[in-house]
């Protein structure tokens, strides 16, 4: 059977933060702190050994494969800043055009820093996130 990695787990999301070797990336992991909780209501949580994530959802695939995730989340990297943002939402695209200088992957929008980007745009996004996802899998 498959274990997932990606786990909310009881670490300390403030001394995750505080080992972020580069000083203006761990400025930049406390501006995202801040606007990860203001705009989800919800307290952060460590996901695995490097993601911060807020609120969770339960998903069941049709394949029977089923899991816990952070409905949003963000993780300061080396190179980038990886922001967890809900795929298949109607309006990311729009909202993505107007973020400022970013790059997509698979399933996150990368950052090199928060002033890069427009923060109003990206609270628009965390909120179509979390709706978007608590919309699809609603809690029971």
């Amino acid at each position: 059977m498959y274990e997932l990695k990606t786990k909310e787990t009881d670490n300390s999301v403030i001394e995750f933060i505080e080992r972020v070797d580069h000083p203006k990336k761990k400025e930049d992991a406390y501006r995202l702190l801040d606007l990860f909780t203001e705009t989800t209501g919800y307290e952060a949580k460590m996901w695995g050994p490097s993601i911060i994530g807020f609120g969770s959802y339960h998903y069941k695939y049709a394949t029977g494969h089923e899991g816990d995730a952070p409905l949003v989340g963000f993780s300061p990297r080396k190179a980038k800043i990886s922001l967890y943002l809900a795929q298949g939402e109607p309006e990311r695209e729009k909202a993505l055009e107007r973020l400022g200088k970013h790059k997509t992957g698979k399933a996150c929008v990368y950052v090199n820093k928060v002033e890069d980007i427009d923060q109003d745009v990206l609270k628009e996004l965390i909120a179509q996130s979390v709706q978007h996802l608590q919309k699809l899998y609603p809690s029971n």
